[in-house]
């Protein structure tokens, strides 16, 4: 294994451990609720969510939920509870739904993660991974995509590098 590898590994660790490093710009999963599968995004225009409480009051607990795993990555305000929503039930349920990232698929995403000399952007598309990073067009990993892989674990798919490179270990 080569040394800036190792060094990648590293970098990606501490990336990973300083999450205000990342922000996420764009976001889509399917989270699945008690009772069913709902498609969640984050776009320019703020969340969405295909459940009925979003319909209903703009804010539901799959999003209370993204916003309280993700919170240091959003850099936005989180959504306003809404005049009838059932708060105490829904914050409960959020805070349940925010540990148990099993009930979260990550479609897609983009984020920046701010690195030691510079700010890269990482994309990810149905396991498609791509990175700003010089090294990424190179080798099809970086630091960054190596920190979001930690970050997201059980929540998408790993980077498939185009040389062979042994998996990311994680603690």
């Amino acid at each position: 294994m080569d040394t800036s590898y190792i060094s990648k590994v590293q970098k990606a660790k501490d990336y990973a451990a300083d999450t205000e490093r990342v922000t996420f710009h764009t976001l889509t999963l399917e989270f699945r609720g008690d009772n069913n599968s709902y498609r969640i995004s984050l776009g320019p225009d703020g969340w969405s969510c295909t459940c009925p409480g979003f319909s209903s009051y703009g804010i539901c607990p799959h999003i209370m939920a993204l916003e309280k795993r993700f919170k240091p990555m959003l850099k936005r305000t989180p959504q306003p509870y809404a005049a009838g929503q059932n708060i105490v039930s829904d914050v409960k349920k959020a805070h349940r739904y925010a540990d148990e990232t099993e009930r979260m698929h990550i479609i897609q995403f983009v984020a920046s993660v701010r690195g030691d000399n510079r700010e890269h952007t990482v994309t990810y598309d149905h396991g498609d991974w791509t990175s700003t990073s010089s090294y990424f067009k190179s080798h099809g990993i970086c630091a960054y995509s190596m920190a979001l892989e930690r970050i997201l674990k059980g929540m998408i798919e790993p980077v498939k590098s185009i040389q062979q490179t042994p998996p990311v270990q994680t603690e």
